[in-house]
């Protein structure tokens, strides 16, 4: 006998589903900013030759289930008959019952229509075998178009690589950039060039950045607010910051890793997880030394903590950020940094009562900001991220190195009131290696006045410019398409 009768999953798809008795239902669920990703998607979703499943990976409330939203109104928009529709979230604790066989059938039961059906799978990688299922209905299916939303990405595309290779796409979805923050409060936009690159700050004199570090004057205050609030729209929307950081807090330690996290991977202690999450938190930025965090908790085995630090990775809570040798300066080798998804879950998870008055903690979240935002904009790039640090002078470092077959790129984050930096300095002696061959440097500083090229003699300018404007302008060259820097 069947745990869950068919009339269950019926009722439960039906309260899903709302569009199939009133079509303009769905403009309660769906949002009118739409982000990058929503139109990546839809165009994946809708090609017209070549036919492949989107399947959307992200930490929560990055907006996964509102671009789903957002599709679904697009399409009842165009004329799609609503029925041919089917929203399904597998974080139901009924469906979670059933397979995607069993819901297919039964809603097919429901409406035995024709045409093309368009199937949207949320938190897809809690039903079992799940990536099975999707390859049979690519497979044999072709009346299907089928989109899924993640929460933990390595095991997506673990099933991407065994079953999904020709079937669907990855896409992977980040919190907001400043950018978008800026775009999602409908804020005044600077007046720039329509094209404008980062990498073009070179060529401008100091007149000419002066005027430009001006026409951000009016987002000192939203930026501040963004790295403490983050990049999550529901938050960016809200009246009441502590309240925000409060259920950003409760969404992180309660759903994601006393949950999420446990119920998808091998995690025997849960408390360990929330005590290395915490002392992530504490030491991020830094490089993190499994060995020594080993004995800081609990003095648990290495492997432990090894394979609880890929299981925050797989689910979008951290990055991992490599050591990179740069020229002929010999590199650290084999211990990542750690940074937190996004700053504003350090905040909400380290409490810190005013933490834009503390240096130390504003440099952590904006290094954080940084390379959130590269991660993001070279996503789908050949493009390697990492580090360096030279290993004979473990105080000689570079926060930020990307490697392109034709560009190495080097930032510094410096946000303090004075932002100089020794001519000894890791960045500089960089640019002064022919071997290095690097072609952009740029120092990310903290006032709109801190700006220009530094007057150290270097084979390649380093460029002094704030954080707040090298972040938007990342943003908006991604928000455009434009991969170039």
């Amino acid at each position: 006998m069947a745990i869950v009768s068919d009339e269950q999953v019926m009722k439960v798809l039906w309260q899903y589903n709302p569009w199939w008795r009133i079509p303009s239902s769905i403009k309660e669920e769906s949002k009118p900013h739409k982000r990058l990703a929503y139109y990546e998607a839809l165009q994946m979703l809708m090609h017209t030759t070549i036919r492949r499943f989107v399947v959307l990976s992200g930490v929560r409330r990055v907006g996964k289930t509102t671009i789903l939203y957002q599709i679904i109104d697009e399409l009842i928009r165009e004329g799609i008959n609503p029925k041919n529709i089917l929203y399904v979230t597998f974080d139901n604790p009924i469906l979670k019952l059933v397979n995607v066989e069993n819901v297919l059938s039964i809603y097919e039961s429901l409406y035995p229509l024709e045409d093309i059906r368009y199937v949207f799978f949320d938190e897809v990688q809690y039903t079992d075998d799940w990536e099975l299922w999707m390859k049979v209905i690519y497979d044999s299916r072709k009346d299907i178009r089928l989109m899924a939303t993640g929460s933990a990405s390595p095991i997506l595309e673990k099933g991407s690589a065994d079953s999904g290779t020709g079937r669907w796409n990855i896409l992977k979805i980040p919190t907001m950039s400043f950018y978008e923050y800026c775009r999602l409060l409908a804020l005044d936009e600077p007046e720039l060039p329509e094209d404008l690159r980062l990498s073009e700050l070179m060529q401008m004199d100091q007149p000419q950045l002066g005027d430009l570090m001006s026409r951000f004057m009016h987002l000192r205050n939203h930026f501040n607010r963004y790295l403490t609030i983050g990049g999550f729209p529901e938050l960016v929307l809200s009246s009441d910051d502590l309240y925000a950081q409060r259920m950003l807090r409760e969404d992180v330690v309660d759903k994601v890793i006393k949950r999420d996290v446990l119920s998808l991977f091998n995690i025997r202690s849960p408390l360990l997880m929330e005590k290395l999450f915490l002392y992530l938190c504490m030491n991020s930025t830094e490089i993190f030394n499994a060995t020594t965090a080993a004995k800081e908790l609990e003095n648990v085995s290495v492997a432990t903590i090894d394979s609880y630090i890929e299981a925050l990775e797989m689910s979008n809570l951290i990055y991992l950020s490599k050591p990179m040798n740069v020229g002929s300066k010999g590199a650290l080798k084999g211990k990542p940094k750690i940074f937190i998804a996004d700053a504003a879950i350090r905040n909400a998870v380290l409490m810190i009562d005013d933490v834009l008055s503390e240096e130390k903690e504003l440099g952590a979240m904006v290094e954080t900001a940084v390379y959130k935002h590269i991660v993001s904009f070279y996503q789908g790039s050949p493009a390697q991220l990492g580090y360096f640090r030279n290993a004979k002078d473990n105080q000689k470092e570079v926060d930020v190195v990307v490697e392109l077959p034709r560009q190495k790129i080097l930032c510094e984050v410096k946000y303090r009131n004075h932002s100089h930096i020794p001519s000894s300095d890791a960045i500089v002696e960089l640019c002064r290696d022919e071997k290095a061959k690097v072609t952009h440097a740029f120092l990310i500083t903290k006032q709109l006045d801190d700006f220009g090229i530094t007057s150290h003699e270097t084979l390649t300018p380093i460029l002094r410019v704030p954080a707040i404007v090298f972040l938007y302008l990342l943003g908006r060259a991604e928000a455009k398409g434009d991969k170039k820097l």
